[in-house]
């Protein structure tokens, strides 16, 4: 609430000492015209991935670290849950705003929706270019051959899919798997509880829409392990 002086000014005004602080402040923040990779970053939200959901939103800041030094990323956060409620932000490149987003979120029961997800992501690429499309779930309830043409179109648009699989559900295996394939993306598991492993797998789909396929490979030749083997992967498509 302003105290008024004259019904008009503010009763303190901004020294130059402020201003000069103020714009030190917005010089270090990146902007989405700085940034060069966009990824969109899609999660599961039905009621048994709140605690994969409080994990990712603890690490996300990483994706924004790693990819600052080769450009800067951009990240659109989407989510499904309940009873298909589906969301998707505005494009940020602030951690801190992708952070306070997610923990405004918490989860419902309800049905899968990647079929949507890939839909959506489509669309955004037709409006701008997007580098990969991560999608973190544990299981899936749809029709397979409609998420598969789905998935083609993505492809047609030049967008690999990351898809993180949490858990070992066969069915899931089979569609994640087919996604990737599809979008000449990548397939990878980690275990429930794994904070490690989803933060290295979410650095290296960062790196990827920002610096590529070659950006990816010399990180994974510092970092070996499964991201090694992503990177591998990607490299085979």
């Amino acid at each position: 609430m302003w105290v008024m002086a004259n019904d008009k000014l503010p009763a303190k005004t901004s020294t130059s000492r402020d201003i000069d602080a103020f714009l030190k402040r917005a010089a270090k923040l990146p902007t989405l015209v700085q940034t060069k990779g966009r990824l969109i970053f899609a999660i599961d939200a039905t009621l048994s991935r709140q605690p994969t959901w409080n994990r990712a939103t603890e690490i996300q800041s990483d994706m924004f670290e790693v990819a600052h030094a080769i450009g800067g990323l951009a990240v659109q956060l989407v989510f499904f849950r309940g009873s298909g409620e589906f969301h998707a932000s505005e494009w940020t490149a602030s951690a801190k705003v992708l952070a306070g987003r997610m923990r405004d979120v918490t989860c419902r029961s309800g049905f899968t929706q990647l079929r949507r997800v890939l839909a959506h992501a489509a669309a955004e690429a037709r409006q701008t270019k997007v580098g990969a499309l991560v999608y973190i779930g544990d299981c899936f309830e749809e029709d397979a051959d409609s998420v598969a043409a789905e998935a083609a179109n993505l492809a047609l648009l030049g967008v690999p899919a990351f898809m993180f699989h949490e858990g070992d559900d066969p069915r899931a295996a089979a569609m994640f798997r087919d996604v990737a394939r599809l979008t000449k993306g990548v397939y990878a598991r980690f275990d429930a509880g794994a904070a490690k492993q989803l933060r290295e797998l979410l650095m290296a789909a960062a790196i990827y829409a920002t610096g590529g396929a070659v950006a990816l490979r010399a990180h994974a030749e510092k970092k070996g392990g499964h991201v090694l083997r992503l990177s591998q992967a990607l490299d085979h498509k």
